[in-house]
């Protein structure tokens, strides 16, 4: 590679970067907390009311109100109670608690959760491709036969070994 090679990935690189510097930001963020999404931290109790279609069965009934694992405790006449909630089969008036995180960081959660039927998802698509530029771009920064470069090898070697042995555990 010549030197005008060099020089264009490093610049590309270094405004790219600063160019991105907020969704990545965005996306540690996200990625910390999505570590804990199992667990209520971070989270609040919230009391939702919601007018739902009349005599919906249990598994219906769980589906519509998107809640995983839902089971039925009991139904007493028209009420049906569930973990942290009821919902009337006569009137179709569901109660219920849920735990949730703040709007912002509930937006981010979303954001970093993207999937192809969002109107949005190509700026994941287009993030991911920036986010592989870097990570070639980066070998890049120094020259071939810098001792920094070598040294920067074995990093790299060292990160493809720790993700590999993540893939399999």
């Amino acid at each position: 590679m010549g030197r005008k090679t060099e020089q264009n990935m490093r610049t590309y690189h270094r405004y790219l970067g600063f160019f991105l510097a907020g969704i990545m930001a965005v996306y540690a963020i996200s990625g910390i907390v999505l570590t804990f999404r199992n667990t209520d931290y971070l989270k609040k109790e919230v009391s939702v009311e919601k007018k739902l279609e009349t005599g919906l069965e249990d598994e219906a009934l769980g589906r519509v109100l998107g809640k995983r694992d839902f089971k039925v405790d009991k139904t007493e006449g028209d009420i049906v109670y569930f973990k942290d909630g009821t919902y009337n089969k006569n009137t179709g008036q569901a109660s219920y608690t849920e735990m949730k995180m703040p709007v912002i960081l509930d937006n981010m959660n979303n954001l970093h959760k993207m999937h192809s039927g969002h109107p949005l998802y190509w700026l994941n698509i287009i993030f991911g491709i920036a986010l592989l530029f870097f990570s070639v771009s980066a070998f890049w920064m120094f020259r071939p036969k810098t001792p920094i470069f070598k040294k920067g090898l074995y990093f790299a070697l060292g990160g493809m070994v720790l993700t590999v042995i993540l893939l399999f555990v």
